[in-house]
């Protein structure tokens, strides 16, 4: 499945050193938001659009952590999405996180080679059709 990131919650450092004692919640830009998911339905994908969590250490982490995230709508972690979101706002661009799930922490099921590469041919056909779009 294809996750469109509406927002990127972190466990890293990158966003909270810009903002001295607030929890900044670093989100997408609408317009691309709204194409993207528009994209999506008429190329008859299945997307999902919700929070994802950007971690420094995804493989890593406690997997309680992903079961509370889980259990508050995260749908995917990724690794650049929060720190992408904040520089984007910071400088008056537009910014997307779009995503193809390869593998479950949870479950641990994954994605054959060639389901990969089938999701992210689609991904980044979106992608590329969503930016095409904006311009």
């Amino acid at each position: 499945d294809i996750v469109i990131g509406m927002s990127a919650h972190t466990n890293s450092s990158m966003v909270s050193r810009y903002f001295d004692g607030i929890s900044y919640a670093p989100t997408a830009d609408f317009g691309l938001l709204s194409t993207a998911v528009h994209l999506a339905k008429e190329q008859g994908l299945t997307a999902h659009v919700g929070p994802l969590f950007t971690s420094d250490s995804f493989y890593d982490d406690d997997p309680e952590t992903f079961k509370k995230l889980g259990e508050h709508g995260t749908l995917a972690v990724e690794m650049e999405g929060a720190a992408l979101y904040t520089i984007a706002a910071r400088e008056r661009a537009k910014a997307l996180v779009i995503a193809t799930v390869s593998d479950h922490l949870l479950t641990h099921e994954s994605l054959s080679s060639e389901e990969r590469q089938t999701g992210f041919m689609s991904m980044a056909k979106l992608a590329l059709d969503t930016a095409v779009a904006a311009v």
